[in-house]
C-alpha cells in the first residue's frame, strides 16, 4: 500500500449499528463538504460512509424509461441528482461510500477515478475470498454475473460528489421496480448471497481500508470545527 500523501476526514453516523440516513440528509452533507473544498481546494478531502433509508436515485441524464412506476407517484422517495448513470436503489444493508475529493490530487481524470472506485470494491471482495469483475463499457463491479456495486459520480471544478454503493445484505426487492443502472440482462446480487450472515458492520472496516489504500489517504475523525450537523 502506498504511503498516505494526505489526510481525509471520515464522517459516519453514530451508533452500532448506525441508523440508516435519509437520502436528502446524506446529499446535503455531501454538498456542504463539496462547498468547503471548493472554497479551500488545499483543505482536506472527506468521505462519508453510511446506509440509506429506502429510495431511488436518477442520474442527471437518466431515462425514466428504466422506471417500472410513475415518477410522479413513486413507491419510495425518488431523487434526480447531479451524478452520472441511470437509476439505482438504496436500502439498509447496502454500504454507500461518498468521497468528496479534490481530484486534482488524484489524477484529474474521471475515467481513472471510476476505475479506482471499482478497484476499491474488487479489493474488498478479495479480502473475503471472492473475485470481483469489471464489465467492458460499463461501470460497476460484478460477481459471477451479478452486479454487487453501482458507481456514479459527479464533480464541480474537480471536487467530487457521490460514489459507490455496495450491496451487503440489503433486501433486493426494491430493484425489481427498476432496470438497475439501465442494464436489463444482468441481475443484481449482494455479498450475503455468497457469504450468509455477512453484515455491513463486518464489511465497513475493509471498505474504508481499501479506499484509503487505493487513494493514498489517511482517514481521521473530524476536528471540532469540521463537524457536520447530527445525522
Amino acid at each position: 500500500m502506498a504511503t498516505p500523501n494526505s489526510d481525509a476526514i471520515l464522517f459516519e453516523p453514530s451508533g452500532s449499528p448506525a441508523a440508516a440516513v435519509p437520502f436528502a440528509r446524506g446529499w446535503a452533507a455531501q454538498r456542504r463538504l463539496q462547498e468547503r473544498l471548493l472554497a479551500d481546494p488545499n483543505g482536506p478531502d472527506a468521505v462519508l460512509l453510511l446506509e440509506h433509508q429506502p429510495c431511488y436515485t436518477l442520474g442527471r441524464g437518466a431515462s425514466e424509461a428504466f422506471l417500472g412506476f410513475d415518477p410522479a407517484d413513486p413507491p419510495l422517495p425518488l431523487f434526480r441528482i447531479d451524478r452520472g448513470g441511470e437509476v439505482t436503489h438504496h436500502a439498509p444493508g447496502q454500504l454507500v461510500l461518498y468521497p468528496v475529493l479534490n481530484l486534482q490530487r488524484h489524477g484529474a481524470d474521471l475515467h481513472r477515478y471510476l476505475r479506482a472506485l471499482e478497484q476499491v470494491v474488487i479489493d474488498v471482495l478479495a479480502r473475503f475470498g471472492l473475485v470481483g469483475e469489471r464489465s467492458p463499457g460499463q461501470t460497476g463491479v460484478w460477481l459471477e454475473g451479478r452486479k454487487l456495486a453501482a458507481i456514479g459520480v459527479g464533480a464541480r471544478r474537480w471536487i467530487s460528489q457521490h460514489g459507490l454503493a455496495l450491496n451487503v445484505n440489503c433486501d433486493l426487492d426494491g430493484f425489481g421496480a427498476i432496470v438497475p443502472c439501465g442494464i436489463a440482462d444482468r441481475p443484481v446480487g449482494r455479498l450475503s448471497d455468497w457469504l450468509p450472515g455477512l453484515t455491513p458492520q463486518a464489511v465497513r472496516p475493509h471498505l474504508l481500508d481499501a479506499f484509503a489504500g487505493e487513494f493514498s489517504l489517511a482517514l481521521r475523525q473530524p476536528y471540532g470545527g469540521e463537524a457536520l450537523p447530527p445525522w
